[in-house]
């Protein structure tokens, strides 16, 4: 059984008792004072009638407030842990080492298509296995709470390390609930901080880059970068106000002139108290504090200040976020500067990832347009990794794709290959520019240029160099 409810049957169980026993001692009075003084008893109709009045009173009372109890109760009705008013309660008792938020990240997938019912068990399951994991491994005092819908936040005496093998042995362990398909996803911190909801925002930031890069839930130094957020949050506000952007570029080969002529552009902040802020730590925060298309601009107008200074023959490819290019605000800002600095719009290339296709694909497919009618062009990056970036090729011609670092890590495996082959042939077909990236060996380097390859970019073509360099090198 939970914690939460024993707890809760401890509480209602109090509840009734000190409701009861007053009451109790109330009509023990009454009757004394009615019926025992006299040593005959007769039960008069008036008798008869307060006595059913009585008892009728007290049961009632004594419904009333377990009603009440239910009203106010401790736990989630769904799944039965703590919900998430009883949780922050006992949090300020608990005093938890460690903190987790448990994601069920497909389950607004599988509210299409199974009944409440169906949900509603999954997620009571869920709980109950997850508790029973805790305990097998000696964990009887877990606290288990429900945030919202899929969201479910667990408070422990254990370090994240031990946290960590325990939750993906549960998640081995229960890929499948109820015949249900389940994709969990989880964080961790151990620097648990005073406000909950600012320490909640923190879990859900590491969890939103790792739906990016499922690895960094492996590296420490990342979790302990997260956790620090609330201290470096400042500093980050600050870099951008400031505009103190450092921009490093990564060279691409071009594989017909055997020269580089493309850099891709790559960014921290600068921060004066805590040093270079790298983008996995300070993306989730600029987008949670709605500095997204801030920090854009910013970046794109450093890109744009440095044009002047290299070679015309140079061009650079960067990332803009596709909530800013759908921004009216953003793209009126963005044309003026352009023009302001009568740059070139051919050495920008505009780089676009995006995990689904954008619900108004046709409205945002013109937005692209006009980026593209003013002469810049645009890429689609971890081509291959999505059906989205598929269904973005059906309907719009891109200038470049840069394929998903698989296709280029894995080329010894014969179906990576052929499918690698088969895309160079579309892009090429479509006359689109190919590149592929994380190009480290001279294998790599050797079988993508016969597979026609236009582009190679990696630690095998060339190390990121710093913007002076850049300006050194072709100045």
């Amino acid at each position: 059984m939970l914690l939460s409810e024993l707890e809760e049957r401890e509480r209602r169980f109090k509840l009734a008792l000190r409701a009861g026993i007053p009451l109790l001692l109330l009509i023990s009075l009454v009757l004394y004072a009615v019926f025992f003084q006299n040593e005959t008893i007769s039960l008069s109709l008036t008798s008869k009638f307060l006595l059913i009045s009585i008892i009728f009173i007290t049961i009632y009372f004594i419904y009333f407030l377990i009603d009440l109890s239910v009203q106010e109760t401790l736990i989630d009705q769904t799944t039965q842990g703590f919900n998430q008013k009883a949780f922050i309660k006992k949090l300020e008792k608990y005093k938890p080492r460690s903190l987790v938020l448990l994601i069920i990240d497909n389950l607004a997938t599988l509210n299409e298509h199974y009944s409440i019912e169906q949900i509603d068990l999954l997620l009571y399951t869920m709980v109950q296995k997850l508790n029973l994991t805790f305990k097998q491994h000696g964990l009887n005092d877990e606290l288990i709470g429900r945030l919202y819908g899929a969201e479910f936040v667990i408070s422990s005496h254990k370090e994240r390390e031990e946290l960590q093998k325990i939750l993906e042995k549960f998640i081995e362990e229960n890929s499948t609930i109820n015949d249900i398909e389940v994709d969990y996803k989880f964080s961790i911190i151990s620097k648990i901080n005073d406000n909950f909801e600012k320490t909640i925002l923190q879990l859900k930031d590491i969890i939103s880059v790792q739906k990016k890069d499922p690895e960094l839930l492996k590296d420490v130094d990342f979790i302990k970068d997260t956790e620090a957020i609330s201290d470096i949050e400042s500093s980050i506000i600050q870099a951008i106000q400031k505009e103190d952007i450092l921009l490093s570029f990564r060279p691409l080969l071009n594989t017909k002139t055997n020269t580089i002529d493309i850099y891709e552009v790559s960014a921290k902040l600068n921060a004066i108290d805590t040093g270079d802020i790298l983008p996995r730590t300070y993306l989730p925060v600029i987008n949670r504090l709605g500095l997204g298309r801030e920090y854009d601009f910013i970046l794109f107008k450093h890109v744009i200040d440095i044009l002047p200074l290299i070679d015309k023959n140079i061009s650079f490819t960067f990332n803009l976020s596709p909530f800013s290019l759908r921004d009216k605000a953003f793209q009126t800002k963005f044309f003026n500067y352009l023009t302001e600095k009568n740059i070139d719009p051919s050495r920008l290339i505009i780089e676009l990832y995006e995990r689904k296709a954008h619900h108004n694909l046709s409205g945002y497919l013109k937005i692209l347009n006009i980026f593209r009618s003013k002469g810049l062009r645009i890429a689609i990056d971890n081509f291959g990794s999505s059906n989205a970036s598929m269904e973005y090729m059906k309907h719009f011609k891109f200038d470049l794709v840069q394929f998903d670092r698989d296709y280029v890590t894995k080329l010894n495996d014969k179906n990576t290959l052929a499918m690698l082959s088969s895309l160079i042939k579309m892009s090429k077909d479509l006359e689109i520019i190919t590149v592929a990236k994380w190009v480290d060996k001279e294998s790599q380097k050797r079988e993508l240029r016969e597979l026609g390859i236009d582009y190679l970019q990696g630690f095998g073509i060339g190390k990121p160099i710093s913007e002076n360099k850049l300006i050194d090198i072709y100045n």
